[in-house]
C-alpha cells in the first residue's frame, strides 16, 4: 500500500483527525513542580492543570478534545470521546480528538496498565463539566438568567425563559487559559446517553478496509528507508566494517555508523534490504558475555543477587496443627510481544530540528530519551503517536524511534523510514521477564486455608523510557559515547511489578507474600500485558485448585469459601451461570474444564474466566475450545469496547500458555522468526462469551489487561480436570504434555 501524504497533512493525522490549534509548548508539558505541590486533582488533570490542555470550543461550535493516551487497538481514544461528548453535551460526529502529540496534547506519560479511563477518562470528565460550568456562567447573563436554571441539549444552552445560545455564539469569548479545579459536578450515570453505549470504534473502519492507519503506512515527499544492523548477540561491539560493497549498492545514500550502531539509507525499501545484508557481511564483531544455561534457568534466577520484599503479611493466632500442608513450584519463561507488524518510525531532521512520527507508548518519555541520544534540547524534538501494527507492552517501538533518528540525522531534510526487521524485532525487543512462583498452604480439619505462603523471583518488568540514570532505548547503548542503560526499577504495591497479583484476595487468616526483586538481567526484559499478574494469577489460582483437590472440594465452592469481596463473588457466580458448571462434576481422559480469578493488580476490574479443554494425548496438543468470562470494570464506557478487550485477553493468554516461549543458548537469541517462536493460529481460536456486570455508580475500572491472568489458569485447571496431572511450567508445549502424561 503506497499512501502519498505531504508533512502538513499527516500532521492533521490519518484517518480524518483534524488539528484545531496548537497548544503552547509550555502547556503541553506536565506542570512545574510549584503547581504539583496544590491541592492535588484527580487523574491526569493533576499534572496537567490547564482547561485549555484538554478542550477548546471551536468557532463553529464543535470541540477538539486532547489526550496524552494513545489509541494501540483497545478502542481507548473511542470511549475518551464518549466521556468528552457525554460531558460537553455534545454529538460525537461534534468532537475531534487529538492523541499523544508533543506539541499539542498534555503529557500523560505511558499509555499502560489498564489506567487510560481510570486517568485521562477521569481528566476529561471532570474538564470537560468544568467547562460546561464556565460557558453556563458566560451565557446566563446575555440570556438573563441564572447560571444554575440553563439547560444544555447538543451544544445549546437554554434558559427557561426561552432564550438560547450556542457553542459556537460563546467560543469567541470563552477563555479556557486557567487552571482546573474539578469543581464542577459531572453528569449523573442516569442522565448519560452516549457513555455506556456500544459506539463503533473509529479505527476500526481503516483497519477493514485496508486505509492507510499504521505508522508502517506513512508515506512523505522525498521520503527514503532504512534497516539496522545489529550485533550477532548482547554487548557485542563493532571491531571493523568493510562498507565499501554496501555503498557500491544502487541507491543507497549513506551507510550510518556510530560506534557500534550500524544502519543504511537508500532510495528504495528494497535496496535498503539487500544493502543491510551486504552490510552485515562487511562487520567484524567482538563477542558480547554469555548468557545462562536455558537448561539451569530458573536455578540461575534464584542464585541472583535479589531485593527482598516482604508483602501482604496477615498474622492470626493458629487454633491447632493444620493436618494437611501442600506446596508446588511454578514456572514461566521469557516471552516476547511478538507484534504482527515490527516496529517502525519515520524520522525527519530539519533546521536543527527531528519530527518522528512513532508508535510509542509514551511520546513524552519518548523525547526525553531522543534528547539525552541526540545531545539537543527538548524544543528540537517533536515526536507524534501514529498507531503500530500489533503494539502493546515495551516492545521496540521507542528503540526504532531513535535509529529513525541517527538515520535521518546523516540526510538532513529527508524523512526516512525505518522498520525493523523480524529478526530485528524478535531478537532484540524487551521480553516479558522468566518468574519463578513457590506456594506454600495448610488445610485445617474442615478444609479450610489457614496458612498461606508464596514466594517469587522475578526480575524488573519496567525498564521503558524515561530512566532518570541512563538510557533505555537500545541504539544509545551501542554509540561511539554509549550510555549506560537506566537501573531496572520496580513498580511498589499495590500496583506491583513481578510481584502484581501475588497478594491474594481470599481470606486467609495467615499469610506471608515474599517478592524476590532480581535486579541483574542477563536478557532484555521490560513490560509485557500485565507485567507479573499472568505468572501470579497462574500459580496462585492453579494453587487454589490443588487445594481444593486435597480439601475434597469442588474449586467454585472452595474459592468463594475463601472470598468476602461481593464483587469478586458476583464474577465468579456469573460465570459460572454462564459456563453452566456443575459441583463435583469430573472431566474425561481428553476433555476437563477450570476456573481461574482475579481483581487485576488487586485494584482494577474483576474478572472470571471458565475454560474447556481437549487434550490429544498421542500428540501432545492442547486445544482451549470454549471461554466465558464475566467482568466487572465499575461504571461501562462502551461494552463492545470491554468485550472486545476482556476477548482478546483470553486469546492471547491461550497463546501465551499453549506455545509461547523465547528460546536462546549461551550464545545468543535463537527465536528469531515464527518458525521458532510459534503463536496461536485462527484454527485454535477458542470461541469466547463475555457478560459484563456494568456498575454505572462505581467509578471505572482497567480492563485491558483483566483476563489473562483468569485465562490461563482456567486453562491450566481444565487440564488437571481432564488428564488429572498438573502442568506447573509455562507453555503446555506438546513435549512437555506427552512427558507430564507419561
Amino acid at each position: 500500500m503506497t499512501v502519498s501524504v505531504n508533512r502538513r497533512d499527516f500532521a492533521k493525522g490519518l484517518g480524518g483527525i483534524v488539528l484545531a490549534f496548537t497548544l503552547d509548548p509550555a502547556l503541553a508539558q506536565q506542570q512545574q513542580p510549584q503547581q504539583q505541590r496544590q491541592q492535588p486533582l484527580p487523574g491526569s488533570l493533576n499534572g496537567n492543570r490547564m482547561l485549555d490542555a484538554w478542550i477548546r470550543i471551536n468557532a463553529d461550535g464543535t470541540a477538539t478534545v486532547f489526550t496524552g493516551k494513545v489509541e494501540l487497538g483497545q478502542g481507548i481514544v473511542t470511549a475518551l470521546a464518549q466521556i468528552a461528548a457525554e460531558e460537553l453535551d455534545l454529538p460525537l460526529a461534534r468532537v475531534t480528538m487529538i492523541q499523544g502529540d508533543t506539541g499539542r496534547t498534555p503529557n500523560e506519560g505511558v499509555t499502560s496498565g489498564s489506567q487510560s479511563i481510570e486517568n485521562s477518562g477521569t481528566a476529561l470528565r471532570l474538564a470537560a463539566a468544568e467547562v460546561v460550568q464556565i460557558m453556563r456562567e458566560l451565557a446566563a447573563p446575555r440570556l438573563d438568567a441564572h447560571a444554575g436554571e440553563l439547560t444544555v441539549r447538543d451544544g445549546v444552552l437554554h434558559a427557561v425563559n426561552g432564550k438560547s445560545i450556542t457553542y459556537a455564539e460563546l467560543a469567541a469569548t470563552l477563555d479556557l487559559k486557567r487552571e482546573a479545579t474539578a469543581s464542577a459536578r459531572p453528569k449523573p450515570a442516569g442522565t448519560h446517553k452516549i457513555v455506556g453505549q456500544s459506539v463503533p470504534r473509529f479505527d476500526i473502519p481503516g483497519k477493514v478496509t485496508g486505509k492507510a492507519m499504521y505508522v508502517q503506512d506513512v508515506r512523505l515527499p522525498g521520503m527514503v528507508h532504512g534497516r539496522v544492523v545489529r550485533p550477532p548477540q548482547y554487548g557485542a561491539t563493532l571491531a571493523s566494517l568493510d562498507d565499501s560493497k554496501a555503498k557500491a549498492i544502487p541507491g543507497v545514500i549513506a551507510v550510518v555508523r556510530d560506534g557500534s550502531f550500524l544502519g543504511v539509507v537508500a532510495e528504495r525499501e528494497e535496496q535498503a534490504v539487500k544493502a543491510r545484508d551486504v552490510l552485515a557481511e562487511g562487520a567484524k564483531w567482538t563477542p558480547g558475555p554469555e548468557l545462562p544455561d536455558p537448561a539451569n534457568l530458573f536455578a540461575h534466577l534464584k542464585s541472583l543477587p535479589a531485593k527482598v520484599e516482604v508483602i501482604g503479611v496477615k498474622q492470626a493466632p493458629l487454633l491447632a496443627s493444620a493436618p494437611k500442608i501442600l506446596e508446588a513450584t511454578y514456572t514461566k519463561p521469557y516471552m516476547a510481544h511478538a507484534s504482527v507488524g515490527p516496529s517502525a518510525a519515520v524520522a525527519e531532521f530539519k533546521d536543527g530540528k527531528y519530527t518522528v512520527w512513532t508508535h510509542s507508548q509514551g511520546v513524552f518519555p519518548l523525547r526525553a530519551e531522543l534528547v539525552k541520544a541526540l545531545k539537543v534540547p527538548p524544543a528540537s524534538v517533536h515526536c507524534i503517536h501514529a498507531e503500530g501494527s500489533g503494539c502493546y507492552g515495551h516492545n521496540g517501538a521507542d528503540d526504532v524511534a531513535l535509529d529513525a533518528a541517527l538515520l535521518a540525522r546523516a540526510v538532513p531534510g529527508k524523512p526516512v523510514r525505518l522498520q525493523w526487521m523480524r529478526d530485528d524485532e524478535f531478537a532484540w525487543e524487551p521480553y516479558g521477564p522468566a518468574m519463578a512462583m513457590h506456594a506454600k498452604a495448610s488445610l485445617d480439619g474442615e478444609g479450610r486455608i489457614v496458612d498461606w505462603n508464596y514466594e517469587l523471583w522475578s526480575n524488573s518488568h519496567s525498564t521503558r523510557p524515561q530512566s532518570t540514570d541512563g538510557a533505555n532505548v537500545l541504539a544509545a547503548w551501542y554509540m561511539a559515547e554509549p550510555q549506560r542503560m537506566g537501573a531496572p526499577t520496580s513498580p511498589p504495591q499495590p500496583a506491583g511489578g513481578g510481584d502484581r497479583n501475588s497478594v491474594p484476595l481470599y481470606d486467609f487468616p495467615n499469610q506471608r507474600v515474599v517478592h524476590n526483586f532480581v535486579q541483574p538481567m542477563p536478557i532484555r526484559v521490560s513490560a509485557l500485558r500485565t507485567l507479573g499478574a499472568y505468572a501470579n494469577v497462574f500459580a496462585l489460582e492453579s494453587f487454589m485448585d490443588e487445594l481444593a483437590l486435597a480439601a475434597g472440594a469442588d474449586p467454585v465452592a472452595f474459592r468463594l469459601a475463601h472470598l468476602k469481596d461481593p464483587r469478586g463473588r458476583a464474577v465468579i457466580e456469573k460465570a459460572v451461570r454462564m459456563a453452566n458448571w456443575k459441583a463435583g462434576e469430573k472431566g474425561s481422559l481428553a476433555r476437563g474444564r477450570g476456573i481461574g480469578f482475579a481483581k487485576y493488580k488487586n485494584l482494577a476490574c474483576y474478572c472470571a474466566v471458565i475454560a474447556n479443554v481437549e487434550v490429544d494425548r498421542a500428540s501432545g496438543r492442547v486445544r482451549v475450545t470454549n471461554a466465558w468470562s464475566a467482568a466487572d470494570a465499575g461504571i461501562v464506557i462502551n461494552p463492545d469496547g470491554l468485550t472486545n478487550q476482556i476477548e482478546g485477553g483470553i486469546i492471547q493468554s491461550t497463546s501465551w500458555t499453549l506455545h509461547e516461549e523465547v528460546k536462546f543458548d549461551k550464545h545468543g537469541i535463537l527465536s528469531r522468526d515464527w518458525s521458532n517462536y510459534p503463536i496461536l493460529t485462527m484454527p485454535e481460536v477458542p470461541k469466547v462469551e463475555v457478560a459484563l456486570i456494568n456498575r454505572p455508580d462505581e467509578r471505572a475500572l482497567g480492563a485491558g489487561e483483566g483476563s489473562q491472568g483468569p485465562a490461563v489458569a482456567a486453562i491450566a485447571n481444565a487440564f488437571a480436570d481432564a488428564t488429572g496431572k498438573r502442568i506447573r511450567d509455562l507453555p503446555f508445549h506438546p513435549e512437555r504434555v506427552k512427558a507430564v502424561l507419561a
